[in-house]
C-alpha cells in the first residue's frame, strides 16, 4: 500500500513530502539536473490547511456570486492593459469586469491614470467596453459631449449657462488606483488597498530574473465558456487531471510530480518538470525516448525516430542546450545563467483572484479568467503569449485579440500552435460538463486532494476571507 502523500510537521506546520519512491518530487527532479538548481526554485512553502469540502455554491450560486462581485472584485489589484498597448499620450484601454467598468489611459510620457468608466452627467460609458484606441488630448462622453482633460479634470459642458449649479472640481473623472510591474498595468477600485508590490508579496522578487519588459505580446487568444470563473482558472491549477484528459501528454511530463507552493493569501505557484515520464506510466520512458518526444514539434504526438545521448546528457539537459541556441540564434537572447529547470520547464504562478503568469527564462505567459458580464454560469479566459524583442529591432506591435466562442476550437486561432490548441481544447471541454455537474450534484461540494489541489483550496481560503468581510 502506498503511503500518504503528504504528512504534517508538527514543528514548521508545513507538508512534509511523503510520496512513494516511484514519483519523485520535483526538488528531486531538479537536483539530478545536470546544472545548479536555482534557489528560487528550491524554495517550499505548502502550509497546512482544512481539508473540510468546498461548497459548490461557490460556483453555482447568483447570491455568493453577487457577493464575490461587491466585496472581493472591488478591492483586489487586476491587469486592466499592458504598458505596450497605450504607449502614447492619449492611447487608453477599458478593462471590465462583471458590470465594473475601467478606462486605463496614458496621460503622459510617465504617468497613467485610471478612472470608472462612466461619464457624470447621465451615467453613459466614457468608451466601449473591452475596447482600445487613442482619444486624443480629451475623454468625450458619446451621449451629450461632456469633455474632460486626460487628467480627469472637468473641460467642457456644452450649454453651461444650463448648468450654474455644477461644480466642476467636484466633477473630476473618479479615479482608481493604477500601477505598474513588468510591464502590466493593474488596477484597484480600493482607493485605500494596499500598495501593488505588497499585494504581490514575492512575485517581485522571484520574476527579478524573468522580467517580461523586454518581451512583446505575440499571441493573444480569447475564449468564452459556459462555467464559473473559478471552474476555468482551477483547471490550470493542478495536473491530477492529466491521465484521464490529456493522457497523451504523460509520456514527457512529470504531472503527478508537481510541486505546489503557496506563500500567502495572494501568491502560489506549480512547478511541473518537463522531460520525465508521469508517474502514472506503468513503463516509463527511456531518456532517448523523452528527449525524440519531448522536442518542440512532437510534444509526445508523433516518433520521429530515437535519439542519441552523450554519455552524461540526460533528455532534459539537452532540451535546455537547444532552447538556449535557439533563443541565441532568434532573439540574441543568452540564457546562459539560467538552469535547465528555468529554461524548459512550467512555472505558473497565481495572483489572487485572476491571474496566472507562466515565468522562466524561455517561457513568458499570462492567462487572464473572469466573469463573462454578470453571469454565475459564464467565464472567459485572455491567454497570452510573448517573445522577446529581438536584439537592435523596434518592439513589435502587441497581438490583436482573436476571439473564439465556446463551441468553436481553439485550432481556429492562427496564432497558436496546434499542440497548444489542442491542449487548450481538451482543458476547456470539461469545463461545461463541471459547471453542470455541480449543479446537478446532490452531494453539494467537492472533495480536495490535500497537495495536488492545494492551490484549488488557497484560492477559496482567500476569497471567503474577502466575500465574509
Amino acid at each position: 500500500m502506498e503511503e500518504s502523500e503528504q504528512s504534517l510537521d508538527q514543528q514548521s506546520g508545513q507538508k512534509v513530502d511523503q510520496r512513494p519512491r516511484n514519483r519523485p518530487s520535483y526538488r528531486e527532479i531538479i537536483e539530478a539536473d545536470t546544472s545548479p538548481v536555482s534557489s528560487i526554485l528550491a524554495l517550499t512553502s505548502n502550509p497546512a490547511q482544512s481539508q473540510a469540502d468546498i461548497p459548490f455554491e461557490h460556483y453555482v450560486d447568483d447570491d455568493f456570486f453577487a457577493r464575490e462581485m461587491g466585496r472581493m472584485w472591488p478591492r483586489v489589484w487586476q491587469i486592466a492593459c499592458r504598458e505596450e498597448h497605450i504607449p502614447e499620450i492619449g492611447d487608453y484601454a477599458v478593462y471590465d469586469i462583471g458590470r465594473y467598468s475601467i478606462i486605463v489611459v496614458r496621460i503622459s510620457s510617465e504617468e497613467i491614470k485610471a478612472f470608472h468608466n462612466s461619464c457624470l452627467h447621465r451615467g453613459t460609458k466614457l468608451k466601449p467596453s473591452d475596447s482600445m484606441g487613442t482619444t486624443q488630448d480629451k475623454i468625450q462622453c458619446p451621449f451629450h459631449g461632456w469633455t474632460w482633460n486626460l487628467d480627469g479634470t472637468l473641460n467642457e459642458v456644452p450649454c453651461s449657462w444650463e448648468f450654474e449649479h455644477l461644480d466642476y472640481d467636484q466633477n473630476r473623472l473618479r479615479e482608481v488606483l493604477v500601477d505598474s510591474w513588468n510591464g502590466f498595468v493593474f488596477v484597484n477600485m480600493d482607493v485605500d488597498s494596499a500598495p501593488l508590490l505588497d499585494y504581490l508579496e514575492v512575485l517581485p522578487e522571484h520574476f527579478k530574473q524573468w522580467r517580461f519588459e523586454d518581451w512583446y505580446v505575440a499571441v493573444h487568444v480569447r475564449k468564452h465558456l459556459h462555467c464559473n470563473w473559478k471552474v476555468a482558472m482551477e483547471g490550470f491549477m493542478e495536473a491530477y487531471h492529466t491521465p484521464v484528459v490529456h493522457p497523451e501528454m504523460c509520456q514527457v511530463v512529470g504531472d503527478w510530480n508537481m510541486q505546489h507552493d503557496i506563500f500567502g493569501d495572494h501568491v502560489s505557484r506549480d512547478l511541473c518538470p518537463m522531460g520525465v515520464s508521469s508517474p502514472s506510466l506503468d513503463q516509463p520512458l527511456t531518456q532517448e525516448e523523452l528527449l525524440n518526444r519531448a522536442r518542440p514539434g512532437s510534444a509526445a504526438m508523433s516518433d520521429l525516430g530515437v535519439a542519441n545521448l552523450s554519455a552524461g546528457q540526460t533528455a532534459r539537459s539537452v532540451m535546455a542546450q537547444e532552447a538556449r541556441q535557439r533563443f541565441q540564434g532568434e532573439y540574441g537572447l543568452d540564457l546562459s545563467s539560467h538552469s535547465d529547470a528555468e529554461v524548459i520547464d512550467s512555472l505558473k504562478y497565481n495572483v489572487f483572484p485572476n491571474l496566472m503568469f507562466s515565468g522562466g527564462a524561455s517561457k513568458h505567459g499570462l492567462s487572464i479568467f473572469r466573469p463573462d458580464g454578470f453571469d454565475t454560469n459564464k467565464a472567459i479566459i485572455d491567454r497570452y503569449s510573448f517573445l522577446p524583442v529581438p536584439k537592435g529591432q523596434p518592439r513589435p506591435e502587441p497581438a490583436e485579440v482573436f476571439v473564439i466562442a465556446e463551441d468553436e476550437s481553439y485550432m481556429k486561432s492562427p496564432d497558436l500552435s496546434a499542440n497548444d490548441a489542442s491542449v487548450l481544447d481538451q482543458d476547456t471541454s470539461i469545463m461545461r460538463w463541471q459547471q453542470e455537474g455541480m449543479h446537478a450534484s446532490a452531494k453539494g461540494a467537492e472533495t480536495l486532494s490535500s497537495y495536488q489541489e492545494s492551490r484549488v483550496r488557497w484560492l477559496h481560503e482567500t476569497l471567503k476571507k474577502y466575500v465574509d468581510n
